[in-house]
């Protein structure tokens, strides 16, 4: 029994001697050089530094912020975020000489610090242990020096988000340890040095939001182990070059906001790709896209928008391994059906293209549709558009839902339409003259108290709007007060009442500009409050040349609105045709045939847009 406590004693004490030597503690590092010590110091005095981060009569190894160091030499400085004491805020200076004394340093970091001035050019002459150098958001000036490219040991190079001037130097060509590259965010010009194309370690090469001009260099497509890639926001031109398909590791291509030009080559995107993100919005790409970028199963962002890319969209299959992206086709020339292509997508701008047909289940209620030629969309194009657009690709449109028609039918149905409303225009033009002869033979030398103006009044729909309508008042003209119209129409005076309308009553008015309008002002007392937000709603949603503008309006009175538009002084069309002209009057000239004729393609143009192209038709009350 005693034995076998012993040798459980002896267990014990065997495996916290073998604990004892597994986790015995590690000597605390040193700063051995009295050199790199008085280096520190000058230093921090230097930067302006707070003694909370770099506390004096302590060990700057084992208790300065930032701090690391090996075998008793200082290899790391980190003074990122740094605050500078409130004498160092006075004069900051980029005052980093003491660095030289550090002859082991081989990583100095400064981001969010700043340091205003220029990098001195021996940076890159007596800093040769340097791998990592981050100056990002220093607040730097001047040229990158060309010394730079002597730092043999460098990987890692951030200089983003300064005012760094001047052309990238080539000799950033040479620092082929070099696995990121970040100059974005700078005053950059130039061209993108071909030399560049030789660092084939690099991952990550980040140019982007300079001003660097000339094309893409062919030789950017050696870069071999590249995994990132932005040269957006830039004032590149030129063709996108076929050897960037040799990056078969990218996963982000970001081309966006340059110049480039012409068609992308067919086999720029490999099958299969790592892309998850690519974007090359606001260029002026024409052409195809190339199919195999669809088929991209990683692809989480696709953004084309506002180029000219002009094509139908292919009717791949869903993929069951497709990860949900974003896809932003808007600005472009596609046109056709949606298809099946579009399921993996979570979010679609669709708008500004040319898409026909109607919208399939599984695009509604994720996209934005408008500006199109599509079925039961609201802000869809004009049916001439639509046409037009299909018609130089010789093909047919389907009239916003009928079936496609036969060849020529469709512009010979539109001629119909336009030459029936043109002739009843006319022809109600002449019983309309016949009509009002009759009156004035009646009564002769009766004149009528009040002018009528053209204000282009356009009816509600045939159902008032909802009490919930949406209107965006911002596009509706100008927002006046209820002052500048009474100084307008010197009071609403009887003087400037023009006549009373069935949806308010007009006045002629000059607004302080000197421009000359007319306010309609509505009674919510006698006149329904859905039949002036029908007028808005209507100058919401439609805009025509036939249609007299809606200039702006003033809703800030509780019982009365007031709309305006702009003033027609050839007064409407029953003073334009029958107005007796002598000496006494300065008024208008009877109307020739011709000019008559006019009148009615003019009158005939309006029903038309109201009739045939509004979205539900409009009901019209007063066509003047």
């Amino acid at each position: 029994m005693v034995d076998q406590r012993n040798i459980g004693v002896a267990l014990v004490l065997f495996y916290l001697l073998l604990l004892s030597l597994l986790f015995k503690p590690t000597v605390e590092q040193r700063l051995s050089s009295s050199i790199e010590f008085t280096a520190l110091f000058e230093l921090r005095s230097s930067l302006g530094l707070k003694s909370r981060d770099w506390p004096r009569k302590v060990d700057p190894c084992s208790s300065w912020n930032g701090i690391r160091c090996e075998n008793g030499s200082v290899f790391g400085i980190n003074i990122s975020g740094f605050r500078r004491t409130t004498v160092g805020t006075q004069n900051p200076r980029f005052a980093v000489d003491s660095l030289v004394n550090f002859t082991r340093l081989v990583s100095f970091n400064a981001s969010k610090f700043l340091l205003p001035g220029s990098i001195p050019d021996w940076f890159g002459r007596r800093l040769l242990t340097l791998q990592v150098l981050d100056l990002r958001s220093c607040n730097i000036t001047g040229v990158i020096p060309s010394s730079i490219g002597n730092l043999s040991n460098l990987s890692i190079l951030y200089l983003s988000d300064n005012r760094l001037t001047g052309a990238i130097p080539s000799s950033l060509g040479r620092l082929l340890s070099l696995s990121v590259l970040d100059l974005s965010n700078n005053l950059l010009t130039g061209s993108i040095p071909p030399g560049i194309g030789a660092l084939s370690q690099l991952q990550i090469l980040n140019l982007s939001s300079n001003s660097l001009r000339f094309s893409i260099p062919a030789q950017l497509g050696d870069l071999d182990s590249l995994v990132d890639l932005d040269l957006s926001s830039n004032s590149l031109s030129g063709l996108v070059p076929e050897d960037l398909s040799g990056l078969r590791n990218l996963q982000r291509m970001v081309l966006g906001n340059n110049g480039l030009t012409g068609l992308l080559p067919v086999n720029l995107f490999r099958s299969p790709s790592l892309l998850q993100v690519i974007v090359l919005r606001n260029n002026s790409f024409t052409g195809e896209l190339p199919e195999v970028i669809w088929s991209i199963s990683g692809l989480n962002l696709l953004d084309i928008s506002q180029n000219n890319f002009t094509t139908e969209l292919p009717n791949f299959a869903s993929y069951d391994n497709a990860t949900a992206a974003v896809l932003d086709i808007s600005g472009n020339k596609f046109y056709g059906s949606l298809t099946t292509v579009l399921r993996r997508f979570s979010s679609m701008n669709l708008s500004e293209n040319y898409f026909e047909r109607s919208v399939p289940d599984f695009v509604l209620g994720n996209a934005s549709l408008g500006t199109n030629c599509l079925q039961n969309v609201s802000n869809q194009r004009t049916l001439t558009d639509c046409v037009s657009f299909y018609g130089e690709r010789g093909l047919s449109f389907d009239n916003f839902g009928p079936p496609p028609p036969e060849s020529g039918k469709s512009n010979s149905n539109r001629n119909r339409i336009i030459l029936a409303a043109v002739l009843g225009g006319a022809g109600f033009i002449m019983l309309l003259t016949l009509f009002l002869l009759l009156v004035l033979r009646v009564h002769t030398r009766r004149r009528v108290s009040h002018r009528g103006i053209d204000v282009g009044q356009v009816c509600a729909e045939t159902t008032p709007p909802s009490p919930g309508l949406a209107i965006n008042f911002s596009s509706l003209g100008d927002l006046f007060t209820y002052q500048q119209l009474l100084q307008a129409t010197g009071n609403f005076t009887e003087a400037n009442l023009i006549k009373h309308g069935h949806s308010g009553d007009l006045f002629k008015g000059i607004l302080e500009s000197g421009l000359p309008v007319v306010i309609k002002r509505v009674d919510l007392q006698s006149i329904k409050k859905e039949v002036y937000l029908s007028e808005l709603d209507f100058f919401n949603r439609f805009t025509h040349t036939r249609l007299v503008p809606l200039l702006g309006h003033c809703l800030e009175k509780e019982n009365e609105k007031f709309l305006v538009y702009k003033y027609m002084p050839n007064g409407d069309l029953l003073s334009s045709l029958y107005r007796k002209i002598n000496s006494e009057t300065d008024g208008l000239q009877s109307l020739d045939w011709i000019t008559r004729l006019k009148i009615a393609i003019g009158a005939a143009e309006g029903l038309s847009y109201l009739h045939h192209e509004c979205t539900p038709p409009i009901v019209h009350r007063c066509s003047s």
